[in-house]
């Protein structure tokens, strides 16, 4: 393995390591800051306890999320130079925002938000962890804006002299049409994902750790609401993701074609269930699928036309021309199809899962029921999971169906790595990265598994007009 090669493992991994910790963070952020509303609203102390519960879990996940997300910086810089030189000028401006903006929004208001319990009135403490979440969410679209120009250049010019794409229209890097449609897909993935985080945990508190009648009842709501968020993200994730794969068939026809094995144009095209090809992926042995399907997710006509992989790859290399490098393969311009194909799929499973999952919760919860069995707490275990493992094979199908571009259409990734860079230094970053993540995993499964188990603790009444210097201590990590 060359430099290249192992540059690509190490931002692979540190990247699908990194957004694990972001959607459950924007999730849930925003399903802490609905519980203390309904405690302010209503005054009933299981909505309190579960805030504070669910919002230490919160912190656990945000902080190693940061830790994580800082790396993701660093590696631009160590071993794809070409690339933040190449795009600095556009690539900066969104996140230079991000960190100055949202993350700035969401630091100060979470400070205030841990340390003001009984120091700021209950509305404005509650307006804190809302401020926090929508911080997280500014954050998150002035990522995939400079994400979604990589998968679909606007609002620039290509400088011959400097040898750079340089900043035009920043409107149009933020309006940009695979943006707008990306960000509320991720979104809503995300409270997908910070749900199936509180229905999990719920749902297996409900089956292992009630203590009361009170117990039971505050479980039966927290399952309540998050099963219904999951249910109605998940519906909002497949409306959104359906306009998406319209948008990527016409601004990225090849990842439509890898995505379904499509190697052939078709007119209709059929959707495929299941498709075995060659060990290379370069051709379809079997398939299983749904006729004209694909035609309709595409072009939204059931007799639309799909381009297919072996008529694409033809185009590109008459539009951009053969690549002589020995590092890319034959076919110069098509994704890993199985790595594409199955992505895709689990994307899609994992999150069709989840959502009956939440539907099967809310059938068996009707008139207040509550889940019983050993088989229910499997489905606990799974529920945290599910969404996040859909969300990362969402970001790889996205990032790998892209290739060989880093910037579609303008820089491969063969052209993107740091020139200076040498095999042996990317093995020492990419094995401390490695075992530094694998600690923090085991912090983070340990802290959590460790609140978890502890069940969601007794909360003193509070006074906010009382003097604060004779108030017990209620928050403290």
């Amino acid at each position: 393995m060359d430099a290249l090669d192992i540059a690509r493992w190490q931002f692979g991994i540190t990247t699908v390591y990194h957004f694990l910790f972001v959607p459950v963070t924007i999730g849930l952020s925003g399903l802490v800051a609905v519980c203390e509303t309904l405690w302010v609203r209503r005054g009933e102390d299981h909505w309190l306890r579960l805030t504070k519960f669910f919002g230490k879990l919160f912190l656990i996940n945000f902080a190693i999320g940061v830790a994580t997300g800082i790396v993701q910086e660093f590696q631009f810089g160590m071993n794809w130079s070409d690339y933040s030189r190449f795009v600095g000028d556009i690539f900066g401006a969104p996140l230079a925002i991000e960190g100055l903006l949202a993350f700035f929004l969401e630091s100060t208001f979470l400070g205030l938000w841990i340390f003001g319990w009984d120091r700021l009135p209950k509305r404005v403490h509650a307006a804190c962890i809302w401020l926090v979440h929508i911080g997280t969410l500014l954050s998150a679209y002035f990522i995939l804006a400079a994400n979604s120009w990589m998968q679909h250049p606007v609002g620039y010019h290509y400088n011959p002299d400097t040898g750079r794409a340089e900043l035009d229209d920043f409107v149009a890097v933020l309006t940009n049409k695979v943006q707008l449609v990306t960000f509320p897909h991720t979104v809503l993935a995300s409270y997908m994902a910070g749900a199936g985080f509180m229905l999990g945990v719920s749902l297996w508190l409900a089956l292992r750790r009630t203590r009361s009648e009170d117990d039971a009842r505050m479980y039966r709501r927290s399952t309540r609401l998050s099963a219904w968020v999951l249910l109605v993200a998940g519906l909002g994730v497949a409306v959104s993701g359906d306009v998406a794969g319209k948008i990527m068939t016409e601004v990225q026809p090849m990842k439509m074609a890898a995505a379904e094995a499509l190697y052939d144009t078709e007119q209709p095209a059929a959707f495929s269930i299941l498709t075995i090809g060659s060990l290379d992926g370069s051709e379809e042995k079997f398939a299983i699928k749904v006729p004209d399907l694909l035609s309709f997710l595409a072009t939204g006509s059931f007799d639309g036309k799909v381009e297919g992989i072996n008529q694409l790859e033809q185009q590109y290399e008459s539009t951009y021309g053969t690549s002589s490098d020995a590092r890319v393969r034959a076919s110069d311009y098509t994704p890993v199809i199985p790595v594409t194909y199955w992505a895709f799929r689990f994307m899609i499973g994992f999150g069709v899962l989840a959502a009956l999952f939440a539907a099967l919760v809310l059938s068996v919860g009707r008139r207040g029921r509550a889940p019983t069995g050993r088989a229910w707490v499997w489905v606990a275990v799974a529920l945290p999971l599910l969404p996040v493992f859909a969300s990362s094979f969402g970001w790889i199908f996205t990032e790998m169906g892209r290739q060989p571009w880093t910037v579609f259409g303008l820089m491969t990734t063969t052209t993107a790595v740091s020139p200076g860079v040498s095999a042996g230094e990317v093995w020492t970053s990419l094995l401390a990265f490695t075992l530094l993540y694998g600690l923090l995993a085991v912090v983070e499964i340990g802290l959590v598994l460790r609140t978890v188990r502890a069940g969601v603790p007794e909360t003193p009444p509070t006074d906010p007009d009382a003097d604060p210097g004779t108030r017990p201590l209620a928050y403290a990590y």
